[in-house]
Parts: C-alpha cells; structure tokens; sequence
C-alpha cells in the first residue's frame, strides 16, 4: 500500500469559454474602457495569459455608478420583492446549470483544486443566490422594523481567494434588499466576476441593476470615494479596510468590512485526535491556506502534542500537489507571483526566530507559483508567523497547560475572525466557545459554511456580517425615505 498512487484525472479546459478580451459589464452591457487601458489576467499554475481584461478609471467608475443610480431609482427599487427574488433565484438556476463551466474558470485563473471549485465554492455561490431569493420578500419580518428600505448603491470590492463566492456574498443580500451595485472583483481573478455578468444578462436582470468594472487598487479607491455610492461592501486585508474606513469616516456612506484574521484551531486532551487531525489539515491548507478564518495558529494541550504532530506529518505527506486541474490534487497553486513572495519572507522569519519549520517531500512543479504545505513548531506568541497573517499553507504550533491557558493565547491576537474548538466534552466546547473573541467558532469541524449563518469577526477583522439574517442589515435602513 505504500507504493499506492492516484491516476491522473484531468478536467477538460475544454468547457471553459474564455474570450480573448472582455471589457466592463455597465448598464447591462459590456462596454470598453473609456481609455482603451486592459491588463492580462493569468494561469498561476502555469503562468499563461487566458485574457486581456478591461481597465477602468474614475471615468468608467463614475459611468457605472450612474447607470446602478438610474437602475435604482427608475426599475429596481420599483420592481416589487416577490418579483426580485424571482431574478435571484434565476440566477442560482443558471449557475447551477453551468456549473462545471464556472469551476474550470475558477480554477484556471485562481489556481485552486477543481474538487474545491467544483465541490465548494459553485455550489454555495448558487445556494447564497437561492437563500436570498425567499428573504426579498420577507424583509420586513427581518427585524430590521416596519417596512424597511435599501440603502441605494452599493460600491462592492471582493478579493481573490473565493472570486464568485465572495461575488455571491455581496450581490445577492444587496439585490434582496432592493439595492443596485457596482462590484470591482480582484485584478488577479476576474474571469467567474465577467462570467457572471454574463448570467446576469442570461437571466434577464434589468440594465444596471448590476455593473462590474474590473482594474486594480485604484479602480478600487475611485469606487469607494465616488460621491453618489451610499454604502461600501469589502472583503480583504485589514490595511486596505482601515483604510477604506478613514476614507468614508466624514461621509455618510455606510461600510461592511470583512477583514483578516490569524484563526486559533484549539485542541483540548479530550478531543478525538483522528478527527482533530482531519480538521487542522482542513483548516489551514484548505484553498491553499487562501482563507481569511483559517486555522493557522494550532494551540495543542501539551499532553497531545507529541501524538497529533506525529499523526498530521503523516497526513501531510499524503497531500498530493500540482495540477490544480486534476480531480485528484489536494493542493494547487498560489494564486500570484506577489502572494507567493510574502509567504516565502515571512515564513522566512520563522527560520530567523528559530522555530522549527518542516514540510513533507514533495514535488513542485517547475512552471507557476507554489508553496509546500508547511508546518512550524516551537513557536512563541512573539514571533511574526504567529502574529501575521500569511495567508499561505503554513501552520504555526504552540501548546498550552490548562484550558484557561488556551484560551488567552488564542485571544491574544489583533484578530478575531474564527476559531476551532476541538473536545469530546460539550460543556468543555460552550465554555471555551463563550470565552473566544471571535465571530465564527466552529466545534469539532472546521470551515464550513452556509448561507443562513452569518460570518464576520471582531477587533481587526471587521465590522459587520455576511450570510443569514444578520448579513440583510447593512443592505437596509428603517427610514420611510428611500436613497435619492
């Protein structure tokens, strides 16, 4: 059995209908930049160009803001909420249809394992479409007060680690809700965004109700300082979120901010260490560690920790990695030339602080941008890798006494976005659970996720909530006046 190996299982590129070009999807149509300016948009696991993508500026930003005003204000705010979820449920309808197609996409301009695109990241984008289908209906027994109303345009910006995940968390509470959008997807993975424009014409949404204008940090910034947005919707680092914060502070737009984190996995003696070990391996390489709540500190109960570090090398070494087209690939490519030399300089540091770093033998494929999965032990709360976010495959370990030790390590952090608590004892998982200061704290299990739950943390890793109920609020006013 040692010799045992995967045969290779290739998905087809061949559904992937890719142009050549795209320009900026604004007011139901796809237009070029004012400028004619475009950049590429690659492969990371093999570097190719797969299209040109339209660059947009203050002008073609200002041009789409008026055209989500004039959505907003002629049909859609008119359009009645029976009839809106009617669009969004369309929409989940075709992306389920095309499905395969939007995986291939998003993996071949992401670099994450097409089992993840396939089995993850599609079928929740089109569940988050499906559950704010029934909400648009019902928003005033949402709690948010009697007869509540959409804010107006809505300015989003989502980053690259779940390109139509994150579209889905945005548009679809905005739509819900009655609002209009603009939406910038990050310059590294636009493709599944301008497929999605594609849907959207598919589906027969009204001309303006959403526009994607595609470009890097200053297209970004023109949206979030354009004069006639009413709120901002973002999804990234917390330095970009400060940021965006000081930038609408004398303004009376409104903000959602889901920012980074540096997530504890906590493993109590109690816990059942097969499945703990399946947990860390999910929390911390899953999406090539691309995930803002993932485990990336491990804080062990010292009595385990011999046995658990013994047991996740293990599994380690039986991560397979390269190509992330092929059904049977664990770990896929990081997702740009940039992200992967900020993990090399601050798993670095690692090295320098003198902490213990180790990864299994592994291959890496000689084109394209990838990282072994890596782990680091003797690690100190002082140290940069267990501070920062890295927001690679690399896991910090410390280890703790008693629960009560635990518990101030994993809060002693800038961050609280998540957390896992991993113990056969319930009353041991409440405690500890009440006790974390963090906004998402999953039990015995790790990144998962549903459209009915609300996701966001506290400190620096944002202000407000995505999913559920709570997710609806910062797209709704009580006010009987609508947005001019």
């Amino acid at each position: 059995m040692s010799n045992f190996e995967y045969a290779s299982a290739p998905e087809s590129k061949a559904i992937a209908n890719i142009s050549d070009s795209y320009g900026l999807f604004i007011g139901g149509k796809f237009v070029d930049p004012r400028k004619g300016k475009s950049f590429e948009t690659i492969n990371p696991a093999t570097e190719e160009v797969l299209s040109k993508i339209g660059y947009a500026d203050k002008l073609d930003i200002d041009l789409a803001v008026k055209s989500a005003r004039s959505a907003f204000t002629k049909v859609w705010s008119k359009t009645p909420a029976k009839e809106r979820g009617k669009y969004l449920y369309r929409i989940a309808r075709i992306l389920q249809v095309r499905a395969r197609e939007f995986a291939v996409v998003e993996t071949l301009d992401n670099g994450k394992p097409i089992r993840e695109s396939r089995d993850t990241d599609i079928p929740l984008a089109a569940a988050h479409f499906f559950y704010h289908a029934g909400w648009a209906d019902k928003l005033e027994y949402a709690g948010f007060g009697n007869k509540p109303k959409p804010v107006g345009v809505v300015g989003q910006i989502i980053p690259w680690n779940f390109p139509l995940l994150m579209l889905a968390w945005k548009i679809a509470p905005a739509l819900a809700a009655g609002n209009t959008v603009v939406l910038k997807p990050a310059e590294t993975t636009p493709l599944t965004a301008l497929l999605f424009a594609q849907v959207c014409q598919q589906a027969g949404l009204p001309d303006g109700v959403v526009n994607i204008v595609t470009g890097d940090g200053i297209t970004g910034a023109a949206l979030v300082n354009h004069p006639d947005i009413n709120k901002i919707a973002f999804t990234g680092s917390t330095e970009v979120g400060k940021a965006i914060a000081r930038s609408i502070s004398a303004t009376n737009k409104s903000a959602t901010l889901e920012l980074g984190g540096k997530a504890a996995n906590l493993i109590f003696e109690d816990a059942a260490i097969d499945e703990a070990v399946e947990g860390i391996v999910n929390g911390i390489f899953f999406n090539q560690g691309h995930v803002c709540c993932a485990g990336s500190r491990l804080l062990v109960q010292e009595n385990v920790a011999d046995e658990i570090l013994e047991k996740l090398k293990a599994r380690m070494s039986l991560i397979r990695i390269g190509d992330p087209m092929d059904k049977n690939t664990d770990l896929g490519a990081i997702n740009s030339k940039e992200q992967l030399k900020r993990i090399h300089e601050i798993s670095k540091s690692g090295d320098a602080e003198g902490a213990n770093r180790w990864s299994p033998e592994c291959k890496l494929p000689s084109k394209g941008y990838w990282y072994p999965p890596t782990i680091f032990t003797g690690v100190s709360q002082s140290h940069r890798i267990a501070r920062e976010e890295i927001f690679g495959p690399v896991l910090s370990v410390l280890t703790f006494r008693t629960p009560a030790e635990g518990i101030e390590k994993a809060n002693n952090t800038m961050y609280g976005l998540s957390a896992g608590i991993w113990s056969d004892k319930g009353a041991k998982v409440l405690w500890a659970a009440k006790q974390l200061k963090a906004g998402v704290i999953w039990s015995n299990t790790f990144n998962k996720f549903d459209p009915a739950s609300p996701f966001g943390g506290y400190k620096e890793s944002g202000w407000g909530r995505e999913g559920g109920r709570h997710g609806l609020s910062g797209y709704l006013k009580s006010d009987v006046k609508a947005s001019k």
